[in-house]
């Protein structure tokens, strides 16, 4: 459903099934922003993330968190990880757009 909306408003999108294919993906395709679940399977978000900005390759990419995780400190946790922002799921589209849309500029 997300990816749907981001196409439909001009965005090239690139899926992974897993956390190890998107740190493929990341690596080879260098996209200009990382949409990061933070629970995929073989490697969660969380580690994606750190390891992504521990790589001088992909250190710079922007990444935001998207979460069901509402607890306390977890946005806290997700920008420890390395990633730029954190939005909670189901996701305000709105919201979301603003908080792309300001990485975008700063990259």
């Amino acid at each position: 459903m997300l990816s749907r909306r981001l196409a439909r408003r001009g965005f090239d999108l690139i899926l992974a099934k897993d956390g190890a294919e998107g740190m493929a993906l990341a690596t080879s395709e260098q996209p200009d922003l990382i949409l990061m679940d933070m629970s995929l399977p073989v490697l969660d978000g969380w580690e994606v993330a750190r390891r992504l900005k521990s790589d001088a390759k992909t250190a710079e990419l922007p990444i935001i968190a998207l979460t069901a995780h509402v607890m306390s400190g977890d946005r806290e946790k997700a920008l420890e990880a390395g990633c730029d922002d954190y939005d909670v799921k189901p996701v305000e589209f709105d919201r979301l757009l603003l908080k792309i849309e300001a990485l975008l500029k700063r990259a």
